[in-house]
């Protein structure tokens, strides 16, 4: 028997059919693709890179091994560890929107990207991977969009290998009241007005701006990947919470 809690889910600040979250936020993402490499810059002035340059220090990425990149989008950490892994290894850039694929696909064609990438169209949720097959998975900014994380976190669980490492970057929750308030007039104010102007979109950035409230919090995402089988979870808070990297890796 079915409830309300079951059929429904959020989307952004909407409450709205399970089967539709899906559909509305590949239109957020059909729509932003082409500016989403700008927009980012625009929108983290920049520092979205350092966030990402850390994720890749931490992973321990070396040669010959098999890495996903779950939501990867344009490609930037696709990009850093097809030359970490090198010839004898492989890198997956997954995503569950053909619009951000083709992008990402054709930015690291453009810029000479090795032959050791791959490119698959996949929920996060139903990854179409065998058990055991990568060695690290990240998903950078894409957990938040997803409609059932439990789900998504099992997951990854099953296609890791044993001794596996999985990196979660995502917008997370600062506890300097200070912060936080700069931090909602930016998200709710400036955001939409910047979407408007140079993707001629304020609503996907509007959307954004609310999955990043409606995202678990440091402690709550971390209990959920301990209870999706990750062991050693911990998380690292980057800018003062606006972003955090959780870590776990499968016994």
């Amino acid at each position: 028997m079915s409830d309300k809690k079951q059929d429904t889910t959020h989307f952004g600040y909407q409450e709205v059919p399970v089967d539709e979250k899906v559909k509305r936020v590949a239109d957020v993402f059909h729509s932003v693709a082409g500016k989403y490499d700008l927009m980012n810059d625009l929108m983290s002035g920049g520092i979205h890179r350092l966030w990402k340059r850390l994720t890749i220090e931490q992973s321990g990425a070396r040669a010959g091994m098999q890495v996903l990149d779950i939501a990867g989008g344009t490609g930037d950490l696709t990009r850093k560890f097809s030359r970490l892994v090198g010839p004898s290894g492989k890198v997956v850039l997954a995503d569950i929107n053909d619009s951000m694929l083709k992008v990402g696909r054709d930015k690291l064609i453009n810029a000479g990207a090795a032959g050791n990438i791959e490119y698959v169209q996949a929920n996060a949720e139903c990854l179409p991977f065998a058990d055991n097959t990568f060695d690290i998975i990240t998903i950078a900014f894409g957990l938040r969009n997803v409609t059932d994380k439990d789900a998504a976190l099992r997951s990854m669980q099953r296609v890791l290998k044993p001794g596996g490492k999985l990196m979660v970057l995502e917008f997370s929750k600062t506890d300097n009241p200070l912060l936080t308030k700069a931090y909602d007039f930016y998200s709710f104010n400036i955001l939409p007005q910047m979407g408007k102007l140079i993707a001629d979109d304020a609503e996907s950035y509007r959307y954004l701006a609310e999955s990043i409230r409606m995202h678990p919090d440091q402690e709550t995402l971390k209990q959920m990947m301990n209870d999706a089988g990750f062991v050693g979870c911990r998380y690292q808070n980057m800018t003062g919470g606006v972003v955090a990297l959780h870590t776990g890796i499968k016994p």
